[in-house]
């Protein structure tokens, strides 16, 4: 019989009290003992502090069928670089998408061997699929993603007000979470090829609305929903009976800052003007928002760098990015590593019942991650481990660098063997 693995860390430790000097001990991939300082086998860098693994409930891997897109290799990759040891992949833009078991294991057999982090599953709810829903839910997704605008992508349509309502009632007897792209489809106008004209097609109101109708249909069927990438402060007093998530590039951009070609910035919902950024930094503070996830969504570059912001594919690449990018803007604004730490880390794991991720407590997995805060770099596309170069951080100077990732005791070593493995909730 194989001795245990034992691995201990020793230095600068974010605990769930607060930052301690201490020794971390993992036998067998979980966290069996925090104490005093003593030998150890890693020994942390004064200017370095051992974080938990952050997990990343809304990243679009895109394989199998769009794999040029990106793909569970270069995305788990791009992952562990960022210090994120979680994943959950969206049911789109993959082909099939997740919204029958059959496709959920396309997937996952797509996934197996390639991951170098743990990856997860949402289910999707469409139109037609809602008898699909309980065997999804039996088969091991964390949940269920559904729009109620054009998805970008056919085979994944919307569904509409009433459809929702039958979904929620589905699942509140499952006791399953619906997550959803909330923007009113009767709000949204056309746009044009310039930034202004984009955002103007895309107003506020579009998401406080849409997100009203959620509320609503939660409260009537007690189905438990989530809003995902908030991006209006509009919607900030309407997150009472919903939770609800940001992304790192609504915290970072501004839309004073965009230019009229520059369709690397597109998203949807888009990025809004600087007042509108910092509300949401102030809802984060409030705790209206819960979250902070990449909702990265990658494309090859002649569907992305079109110029054109009508026709560009609407959509992110941030994953190995949004540790960096959001300690930048939190520290300016006086948060401290603790707060980023409970946005994307432990927040997300709650959100989807992961007990075993997202905190440095005996028991858990020991997913860790060596994080210099005070050190910075500057962002390449061409050198990131995302499959397109396209981002919209490239150039930018970020803070916190992280200089290793472990897996469940075992570091991350991503030109070697990946040793990830597929969750089920």
């Amino acid at each position: 019989m194989a001795p245990p693995l034992v691995t201990r860390f020793s230095g600068r430790v974010l605990l769930p009290s607060g930052e301690v000097r201490c020794q971390v001990r993992a036998t067998d991939g979980v966290i069996t003992a925090i104490g005093s300082l003593g030998d150890a086998d890693v020994v942390l860098a004064d200017d370095e502090v051992l974080l938990p693994g952050l997990v990343d409930t809304h990243v679009h891997v895109n394989e199998p069928g769009r794999t040029e897109w990106e793909g569970f290799a270069s995305a788990t990759r791009a992952a562990a670089a960022g210090g994120v040891t979680t994943i959950v992949d969206m049911p789109l833009n993959s082909i099939p998408p997740t919204v029958t078991v059959d496709a959920l294991e396309v997937k996952r057999k797509a996934a197996t061997g390639q991951c170098f982090v743990d990856v997860g599953f949402w289910g999707g709810a469409i139109p037609g699929n809602l008898a699909d829903l309980r065997d999804l839910h039996d088969a091991g997704v964390f949940g269920f993603k559904c729009f109620l605008v054009d998805s970008g992508v056919e085979e994944f349509p919307p569904l509409s007000l009433d459809q929702v309502g039958d979904a929620m009632a589905s699942l509140a007897d499952l006791g399953a979470l619906l997550v959803v792209h909330a923007e009113d489809a009767q709000a949204i106008g056309t746009s044009g090829p310039d930034y202004a004209s984009f955002l103007a097609s895309r107003p506020g109101r579009s998401e406080a609305a849409a997100i009203a109708h959620v509320a609503e249909l939660s409260e009537a069927t007690g189905c438990r929903a989530h809003i995902v990438h908030v991006s209006s402060a509009d919607a900030l007093p309407l997150l009472r009976q919903v939770t609800a998530e940001t992304c790192p590039h609504y915290l970072t951009f501004r839309a004073e800052e965009i230019g009229d070609d520059a369709t690397q910035f597109k998203c949807c919902p888009p990025i809004r003007e600087e007042a509108n950024r910092e509300a949401l930094w102030d809802g984060l503070r409030s705790g209206a928002i819960g979250l902070v996830v990449s909702d990265h969504s990658p494309a090859t570059a002649d569907i992305k760098t079109t110029g054109d912001f009508g026709t560009a594919w609407g959509g992110i690449a941030s994953l190995q990015l949004g540790l960096s990018a959001v300690w930048t803007g939190a520290r300016e604004r006086g948060f401290s590593l603790a707060d980023v730490v409970r946005w994307m880390s432990a927040a997300p794991a709650a959100l989807v019942g992961l007990s075993q991720k997202g905190a440095i407590e005996v028991g858990h997995d020991a997913d860790l991650v060596v994080f210099a805060p005070d050190d910075s770099f500057a962002v390449a596309g061409a050198d990131l481990h995302h499959k397109n170069p396209v981002t919209p951080y490239d150039g930018m100077t970020l803070s916190g660098v992280v200089r290793s990732t472990w897996l469940r005791g075992a570091p991350v070593d991503v030109d070697g063997d990946p040793h990830g493995r597929l969750l089920s909730r």
